[in-house]
């Protein structure tokens, strides 16, 4: 019998046709008989997750409706069905997987490719057959047919998929149950909106809403300081002493205990010399190069998983959903066979520096699912490279820039430390004097960031005397800066340093944070568009919507993030073999159960006092609607907000003052009606989107009872 491969989608699947030669059929393509597959082989996909869970209401009709009385939704087992619109598929790759005794699964190599296999094999019906596992990380032509021909049991992945099946079943729950039970609860309040809860989801939008209660209360403090120009034989170089205080008097007594005038001079006691090294930077994973891409060029951490995927399956790069920075020697055996070819990619030439591997880069044992990310064999004619997209090049070069810097010389640099006297008052200065260039030449084309470099000195020699220009230099405490978007993705990997409890940082250490490699794009895009953050030219900033929620899940174990690692500890003890799904989803019944008794109680204490802008609702009849602003029009009734507007209640006495809920595409919320009635201006409202899709910044105006763009500045 022929074999049937599952591939996770067409395209995969079609990286695997490429190494053979393939006849092609409606869902599947056929492999003709070759030393690998004597007898040939079938290749189908899926489209992404033809399975799913079953909603609710097929487990039980009194959990269609959402109402509190019918929670908890905890069904004594969990089904599965065909994902609307994929049924015609899955009936192909049914029948191919009924007509056959072998089964290859070729999904993705990770967690979520075996859920994605074993999900579509179990609905199948399929029993008995023997499952192989292809296991590589590159879909070059030589790799696929090397994968094939070495194939891996079933075993490990069979552990992935109960782990992957856990946390999706845990998902669905905390989701299901919380998502009600908040939504419901915040109605009977007056708060007409859907707050979609999630286990990893929800702690990463109360970090950001610390982030930005840190901002909103942080209060600005001056602070002075004592800076010197000084004037030396050879040139110009600038001190400070070490003295910052909160009170110019202070810092005016220290210059008069010393005698210090503007123009007192000063003497060099000491040039202290140090030559210094930087080695080249680590290979990338996943999450460093997301980073690194929302640094240089904005790019989405989303966007940056897509093109990654794409490239990979234009088969110049490695797998992309790697948390490895390390790879092993058989990797590092052709890199070095191809420097010269990659230097030409990016047409920088240099002299290699060795060629003997460096455990800073090259570890065998620190290498387990998937190494780091490094330009495949291939090598991209420069047709091929022209006919990139700006994101696909920014993103190739980069990975080939970082994997040319470990061949590449170290960054060398001599540091200077200076002491200037004056009248016994110190003053400290630090510079830097570049040797080598180094790796860093690597990077001068590629990135738009200007390093902030530590100053260049004059010649400057120690009992060398001074003319010095000193005075008091005001500065004022600032906040903490908001998160951008690849800012982020490090936080989630690394909020365990947000965390106070010693026990829990460490979990959170081991687990890498909140989320996977695989997931965190993802879950900044989900919180995206549930409306609980905005992002605006890269900054992360916080929505009212966000805003309630946060306040509704403080002091919950919703709002840890040492909840959600603790719960990922135990899953990945499913997938070593260590633990059982009953276990685990049988705590976080408990835990839903906990939720009900304690929410309900914990939400009456607390006063939500923020608005959200209207919105379609079938509870919306149900509610008192509060006065926002009297009528600008009518000057009797009150400005109130309905499903998709806001109105006068005048209305039955002729009023017809209205304004829209939106605004190309902007929800406009009641603080900004009342501006735009009070003042007949509101400030600057981002994220408007033209007819072109492009997203821009303006104010609205009122005037003559219409409402119009200003993009005029304060």
């Amino acid at each position: 019998m022929k074999p049937v491969i599952l591939a996770e989608k067409p395209s995969q699947a079609k990286a695997y046709a490429d190494a053979f030669s393939v006849k092609r059929h409606e869902g599947f393509l056929e492999i003709n008989p070759c030393p690998i597959f004597p007898e040939g082989a079938y290749i189908t996909w899926g489209i992404g997750h033809l399975v799913e869970l079953k909603e609710p209401k097929a487990y039980d009709p009194k959990w269609d409706k959402w109402s509190l009385n019918s929670l908890p939704i905890l069904p004594n087992r969990y089904e599965f069905q065909v994902a609307k619109g994929k049924f015609k598929q899955f009936t192909i790759v049914k029948k191919l997987i009924k007509g056959t005794d072998t089964v290859i699964n070729a999904c993705d190599v990770d967690r979520e490719g075996s859920n994605i296999f074993y999900s579509i094999y179990n609905q199948t019906g399929a029993r008995g057959k023997t499952i192989k596992r292809l296991w590589i990380n590159s879909l070059e032509v030589e790799e696929v047919q090397k994968g094939f021909a070495n194939l891996q049991d079933n075993r490990k992945d069979l552990l992935l998929y109960e782990e992957a099946k856990a946390r999706q079943i845990s998902d669905w729950l905390v989701g299901m149950n919380g998502s009600r039970l908040y939504s419901l609860l915040l109605q009977s309040q007056g708060i007409r909106e859907v707050f979609p809860i999630g286990r990893v989801q929800s702690p990463t939008i109360y970090l950001i809403y610390q982030r930005q209660m840190e901002i909103e209360n942080f209060v600005s403090e001056p602070f002075f300081e004592i800076e010197a120009m000084f004037t030396a034989e050879h040139g110009t170089y600038k001190g400070k002493a070490k003295a910052k205080e909160p009170k110019r008097e202070i810092i005016q007594a220290l210059l008069s205990k010393h005698h210090i005038h503007p123009n007192s001079p000063g003497v060099i006691t000491s040039v202290e010399k140090l030559d210094k090294r930087m080695p080249p930077p680590q290979l990338h994973s996943l999450s460093t190069l997301q980073a690194t891409a929302n640094r240089l060029w904005k790019t989405s951490p989303a966007d940056v998983l897509k093109t990654m995927q794409g490239l990979y399956e234009k088969k110049l790069v490695t797998y992309p959903r790697t948390d490895s920075r390390f790879i092993t020697t058989s990797e590092f055996s052709y890199l070095a066979g191809q420097v010269s070819e990659y230097q030409q990619l990016i047409g920088h030439p240099f002299p290699v520096a060795s060629l003997v591997p460096k455990k800073r880069y090259v570890d065998n044992s620190k290498v387990q699912e998937h190494h780091a990310i490094i330009p495949t064999k291939k090598l991209p004619t420069q047709a091929k490279l022209a006919g990139l997209s700006n994101i696909e090049r920014n993103l190739y070069e980069e990975i080939v820039r970082t994997t040319l810097a470990m061949f590449h010389t170290d960054y060398l640099y001599t540091e200077t430390k200076v002491t200037t006297d004056v009248n016994e008052l110190p003053f400290f200065t630090t510079g830097k004097t570049e040797r080598d260039k180094g790796w860093k030449a690597l990077f001068v084309r590629s990135s738009k960031e200007t390093e902030k470099e530590e100053p260049s000195l004059p010649p400057l020699i120690e009992q060398e005397k001074v003319e010095s220009n000193i005075g008091i230099k005001e500065g004022k405490t600032q906040p903490p800066k908001p998160y951008t978007e690849g800012q982020l993705i490090a936080m989630m990997k690394t909020c365990g340093k947000l965390v106070e409890d010693k026990n829990e940082t460490d979990i959170l250490k081991e687990v890498e944070g909140l989320g996977t490699e695989a997931t965190r794009s993802g879950i900044i895009e989900t919180i995206k568009r549930h409306g609980y953050i905005n992002v605006t030219k890269n900054i992360v900033s916080i929505t009212d919507k966000g805003r309630v929620l946060c306040q509704a899940i403080e002091g919950n174990l919703l709002a840890s993030p040492s909840m959600t690692a603790k719960w990922e500890t135990y899953l990945r003890k499913i997938g070593n073999g260590e633990g059982s799904q009953e276990r685990f989803l049988g705590s976080i019944a408990k835990f839903i159960q906990s939720l009900l008794q304690e929410v309900p109680n914990q939400l009456k204490t607390k006063n939500i006092d923020i608005k959200l802008a209207p919105r379609a609702s079938k509870y919306d009849s149900k509610f008192k609607r509060d006065p926002i602003v009297t009528c600008p029009k009518c000057k009797k009734g009150s400005i109130i907000a309905h499903k998709s507007f806001y109105g006068c209640t005048e209305y039955k006495n002729g009023c017809t003052q209205t304004f829209n809920g939106f605004f190309l595409k902007k929800k406009i919320t009641p603080s900004q009606i009342k501006l735009l009635c009070t003042k007949g201006k509101t400030n600057e409202i981002k994220g408007f989107v033209a007819e072109n899709g492009q997203t821009f910044n303006a104010s609205l105006t009122f005037v003559e009872g219409k409402v119009k763009l200003d993009f005029a500045k304060e």
